[in-house]
């Protein structure tokens, strides 16, 4: 009995952030766990700037209407979910996620809420718990499952470690130099070579 867990952002969609900072011209929110290993700071961070450019949940929700997965994601994990069970486990909220888990086919996803005023401005993040990638993969072992994880940032690192099986997808160099135990991919035919390799050997 196995169990795929993958990352969301920068494994089947662009990075909303990313995304967000390049529509408003503002390169700080350019910043994401591919940078800060400390999520609580980055969160801090990103909403401190958008209280300063007085932008709220309706501006980043107007992008993400307009974003789509990335190339290929669909059939990748299409085809992924005929061989295996998959949970998306992602440091993302579902008031971002969502429009894009329906373009994906709903699978099944565990993140995090926001938390918005009445003009729409947000003024906290709640977690669903800390720590929640490795957290989940640890549970799903508890039950007796195999699990296989991929993500490409450092707060997809304890989930990689805590699996049966952890996949590096199109990380950026630093995270490749500091965790040289995962293989690296940098395509869907590459990731799903090693995800087969893996349920092969686990």
């Amino acid at each position: 009995m196995q169990l795929v867990c993958l990352d969301l952002e920068g494994v089947l969609v662009p990075e909303i952030w990313i995304e967000f900072s390049e529509r408003t011209g503002i390169p700080e929110l350019r910043r994401t766990t591919r940078d800060e290993p400390n999520y609580d700071t980055l969160m801090k961070y990103r909403l401190d700037l958008l209280k300063k450019h007085k932008l709220g949940l309706p501006d980043i929700q107007k992008v993400i209407a307009e974003m789509g997965p990335m190339q290929g994601a669909k059939d990748f994990l299409d085809a992924l979910r005929v061989d295996f069970q998959v949970i998306i486990l992602s440091d993302t909220f579902y008031e971002f996620a969502m429009p894009l888990m329906a373009q994906l086919g709903m699978p099944t996803l565990f993140c995090h809420k926001l938390e918005a005023d009445a003009e729409g401005f947000l003024v906290n993040y709640h977690l669903r718990m800390p720590n929640q990638k490795k957290e989940a993969v640890q549970r799903f072992k508890e039950i007796n499952f195999k699990v296989i994880a991929a993500g490409d940032s450092y707060n997809d690192t304890a989930m990689l470690a805590e699996a049966h099986a952890g996949i590096l997808f199109h990380p950026p160099q630093n995270v490749i130099d500091e965790f040289p135990q995962f293989p690296v991919t940098m395509n869907y035919t590459e990731l799903r070579a090693e995800i087969d390799k893996a349920s092969r050997n686990i």
